[in-house]
C-alpha cells in the first residue's frame, strides 16, 4: 500500500494516522479490536509502526470504511485473507523471543 519511495523503517502513530486519514485514537482502538495490529513500542513507550503494520491499518480501514464491514466482519475477513497463518503480532512475538534467546546464548558462550 505504501509507495516505493518510502524508506523509513518506523513511523509514529501520528504519521500513520495522517497517512490513512484516521485519528490517532481510532488507531489505538483498532489495536484493541484486531489482534494482528500490535505496533512495537520504543524505549520511550511510543508506538512505532512498521510498513507491515501500516499495510494492515490500510486493510482494516478499507474493510471498515469502504466495504462497510462491522468490526467482527472485518476480523473474519482478515482471518480469511491470512489463510490461517500466524498473525503478524504472533510472528513479531516469536521473532523477539528468538532474538532474545540468541543474545542469551551468545552471553553464555
Amino acid at each position: 500500500m505504501l509507495g516505493d519511495g518510502i524508506t523509513k523503517l518506523y513511523y509514529t502513530i501520528g504519521e500513520v494516522a495522517a497517512l490513512v486519514g484516521e485519528e490517532t485514537h481510532v488507531l489505538r482502538y483498532w489495536e484493541t479490536e484486531f489482534s494482528g495490529l500490535k505496533p512495537r513500542k520504543n524505549r520511550a513507550g511510543n508506538r512505532v509502526y512498521t510498513n507491515e503494520d501500516i499495510d494492515l491499518v490500510f486493510r482494516i480501514r478499507r474493510l471498515l470504511r469502504d466495504d462497510k464491514y462491522t468490526l467482527e466482519g472485518a476480523r473474519q475477513q482478515l482471518e480469511k485473507e491470512t489463510g490461517g497463518m500466524l498473525a503478524t503480532a504472533d510472528r513479531k512475538d516469536l521473532t523477539e523471543l528468538w532474538e532474545f534467546l540468541e543474545r542469551v546464548l551468545d552471553r553464555i558462550k
